[in-house]
């Protein structure tokens, strides 16, 4: 992870320079002012993404609601601004494809996913999750792709940890919600075994 020498920057800033033909096929963040940038995601850290975006795709197809994918950017923060790339995130606004945000959200998701990446930092991921949260995210997964499982946060509760043979819920935030951990990793054609009982969230 890199950061660049520009501080001070806004959100409109950063995205002017995001979208300069130089930084084409480039990764960045705006954390507080200034612009990080982020290293691309493996092959393997794609399919998982693919895999988790097509589950809950398929989720939002009877539910009022919709998936966003590359890690579209969701404002965090302001004065300095913030804006974070989760690797996916789920909203349940009425805006439609013809007017939805062509920049950054402000009106956060009610969940994001990240995967954990190899050279990835633990301390820096709880960092974006906790300030995801305060935005107002109701429901934040991380995904551990070497371990295979999911950690759960909730704003006011300690997270909790779900096993990849283990059934992952929506909770109340994605009401009717479930999949085994096991199919984030399931290539097309893979069959599972019956899942476990699913792991219930610490009591508040």
């Amino acid at each position: 992870m890199s950061v660049a020498a520009t501080k001070g920057m806004t959100v409109q800033e950063f995205f002017d320079f995001v979208h300069r033909p130089e930084n084409r096929d480039r990764f960045f963040e705006l954390e507080r002012g200034e612009i990080v940038e982020m290293p691309p995601p493996n092959k393997f850290h794609g399919f998982v993404c693919a895999n988790i975006g097509r589950i809950l795709g398929v989720y939002s197809i009877h539910r009022r609601g919709y998936v966003c994918t590359n890690d579209a950017g969701v404002i965090v923060e302001e004065d300095p601004d913030t804006v974070r790339g989760p690797d996916l995130s789920y909203y349940d606004d009425l805006q439609s494809a013809q007017d939805m945000d062509r920049g950054y959200a402000a009106v956060p998701p009610l969940l994001t996913v990240d995967v954990l990446s190899p050279n990835g930092r633990l301390t820096r991921m709880a960092v974006c999750v906790a300030q995801l949260l305060a935005r107002g995210v109701e429901l934040a997964w991380v995904v551990d792709p070497e371990v295979r499982e999911v950690c759960v946060y909730r704003r006011g509760r300690d997270p909790y940890i779900v096993k990849k043979d283990k059934e992952l819920t929506g909770e109340d935030v994605l009401p009717g919600f479930r999949c085994r951990v096991s199919d984030f990793f399931k290539l097309p054609g893979e069959v599972n075994q019956p899942p476990e009982k699913p792991s219930q969230p610490p009591s508040a």
